[in-house]
């Protein structure tokens, strides 16, 4: 075990039990607003899945979920009825259905989006100045370790924040 790894786990435990708190307390301060976009969290999830992946099948849906067929063809089946998903026959084998998202299901995620970014707002601008530079430089150390974990594999062994970044300094 590298040296301070235990600690280091700890110091993981707090930032994700912080965060876990952090969101419970947003879910559940704009819970009613989030009810006026009628969809259940499950919806919501295959929503997003459509829509940042501009289409897909419908058996690559249900993979993504980790759910049955039928499970996601229920799921889609309610969201076409809604206006919010299409069904496309795929040009590329007919057996295949390719699942879109439509005009009003990209207005409902950019509701999401929307009440996402307010609430966000009213947090952040209940900060001191430092305590906003804190949140900044976190959310920006956050972000950067996103997008080299969540990359496309590039064969060049690209796993980890670059060095200037890793101390946390500025």
């Amino acid at each position: 075990m590298p040296p301070g790894g235990t600690d280091r786990e700890a110091r993981i435990d707090r930032v994700v039990a912080a965060y876990e708190l952090l969101m419970h307390r947003i879910a559940s301060s704009h819970a009613p607003d989030l009810l006026e976009v009628a969809v259940t969290m499950s919806q919501a999830k295959v929503l997003y899945l459509i829509a940042a992946a501009q289409g897909m099948r419908m058996s690559e849906l249900a993979l993504r979920l980790g759910v049955s067929i039928s499970t996601t063809s229920g799921l889609v089946d309610r969201l076409v009825d809604h206006g919010l998903l299409a069904r496309h026959d795929d040009p590329a084998d007919r057996r295949q259905v390719v699942v879109t998202i439509t005009t009003t299901g990209s207005a409902n995620l950019e509701r999401f989006r929307e009440l996402n970014e307010a609430q966000m707002r009213r947090l952040l601008a209940r900060l001191a100045d430092p305590e906003l530079d804190v949140v900044e430089r976190a959310t920006t150390l956050l972000a950067a370790a996103a997008a080299d974990a969540f990359a496309p594999a590039t064969g060049d062994g690209g796993d980890s924040i670059a060095p200037a970044d890793k101390g946390g300094h500025s």
